[in-house]
């Protein structure tokens, strides 16, 4: 199956979530390209971006692994363009 790239959203309303979402994101460490998380205080939440390079399924995986648990919402976006080909 052909990778794609993409990045899933994640936001953290319940901090004492954050070790089982790292243990999700840690199973898929292989094709995780970079990772940004920021504490945002005033609003009481977590926000990550996590970028992968991984076929559709894995992607799919992750997110709804992410998604079940509570308080923990997921949003993913693919790149659609043909990279690595020359127009």
């Amino acid at each position: 199956m052909e990778n794609k790239i993409a990045m899933i959203g994640i936001v953290v309303e319940n901090t004492d979530c954050a070790e089982k979402v790292n243990n999700i994101l840690h199973e898929y460490n292989n094709y995780i390209v970079g990772r940004m998380g920021i504490p945002y205080y005033k609003r009481q939440i977590s926000i990550i971006s996590v970028i992968f390079d991984a076929p559709s399924d894995i992607i799919s995986s992750v997110s709804g692994k992410l998604g079940m648990l509570p308080d923990v919402y997921t949003k993913v976006m693919y790149y659609k363009a043909n990279y690595g080909q020359q127009n």
